[in-house]
């Protein structure tokens, strides 16, 4: 399998600026260690609307949504080309809110096969502009991509221009759901809101917790997963760094929570997915040099995970 790198620098999604540059930490990364990982692979450079940060919020329950809708059709767009050129792509985002785009991408590309995710992340982000406490649409890339409004646990009064805007988000790619709940599987979940729980119960959605994992044992916790994915014919892996532990590793991600996986940990729990040979497409997100703690630790250990991976892709 060739690998292609989809280089998406946007942070608008985000509440706090800095993701757009964790690319190039990453790249800053390899070349300390003397990887050339970035020359053997084919890349594009996806262009951002982060110029518009400097614009006044008009949807203060979905900021710059506008330009986040056009953000994630970009990022649909060379997902869903890529995959058509039978390359597996790696996109490297900076918030995750273009989860949504690589989400309609796959489906785009692959509109009658079964998709499964594999979320390994801190957050649920299952927010809808209903449901919001920040109005970031980071939070809200898989509820986007499932078309889920929740409007049971609305608490926020939407403005129609937003509400249209949010509806063509749903809609990128493809008028449907992208994927079923019954194929949504969380992974290092530990900070997230009563609306999202809320989801996730109606809906049964297997989480399991750091801890859960640890005292069932990994290899036992992911198989469990493995089986709940069984249908699908293909499987995306977002894996957001705010899944790693904060203290052990660095603060270099815009919404740091304690008590995370370790790199190891996430490394198996990548590989032993990519085992099963339906995964088609795998993004990283969420670094943020301008946060880190400890120089460029977050994009380091997040490129170690990214190289041994990669041997695995490509066998």
């Amino acid at each position: 399998m060739k690998i292609k790198l989809l280089k998406n620098r946007s942070d608008i999604g985000a509440g706090t600026r800095g993701s757009d540059m964790g690319i190039d930490a990453l790249e800053i990364a390899a070349i300390n260690v003397d990887n050339d990982f970035f020359h053997r692979h084919l890349f594009e450079d996806i262009p951002t609307h982060n110029e518009t940060i400097y614009q006044k919020n008009t949807n203060s329950f979905a900021k710059r949504i506008d330009h986040v809708l056009q953000q994630c059709e970009r990022v649909c767009n060379h997902v869903s080309s890529t995959l058509e050129n039978e390359y597996f792509p790696i996109v490297l985002s900076g918030d995750h809110s273009s989860a949504v785009g690589v989400i309609s991408g796959i489906k785009k590309a692959y509109p009658q096969k079964k998709l499964g995710v594999v979320w390994i992340d801190a957050h649920a982000d299952l927010h809808s502009p209903f449901t919001s406490p920040s109005g970031n649409i980071h939070g809200m890339p898989l509820a986007a991509a499932m078309q889920i409004d929740n409007k049971a646990c609305a608490v926020n009064e939407v403005s129609h221009a937003t509400v249209e805007s949010w509806n063509e988000l749903k809609n990128i790619g493809l008028s449907q759901p992208k994927f079923s709940s019954d194929h949504l599987v969380f992974l290092g979940l530990r900070d997230f809101e009563s609306a999202e729980q809320y989801i996730i119960d109606q809906n049964r959605i297997l989480h399991q917790k750091v801890e859960e994992i640890r005292s069932s044992g990994l290899a036992n916790c992911v198989e469990k997963a493995i089986q709940k994915l069984d249908e699908v014919d293909m499987i995306f892996i977002s894996f957001d760094v705010d899944s790693l532990d904060c203290d052990q590793i660095s603060y270099g991600t815009g919404t740091p929570v304690k008590s995370g996986f370790s790199s190891e940990e996430v490394l198996a729990i990548i590989e032993l997915f990519i085992a099963t040979k339906k995964v088609v497409c795998l993004e990283v997100a969420e670094i943020n040099p301008l946060l880190d703690n400890k120089g460029n630790k977050m994009a380091e250990t997040a490129f170690d995970v990214l190289a041994k991976i990669e041997k695995r892709i490509t066998q």
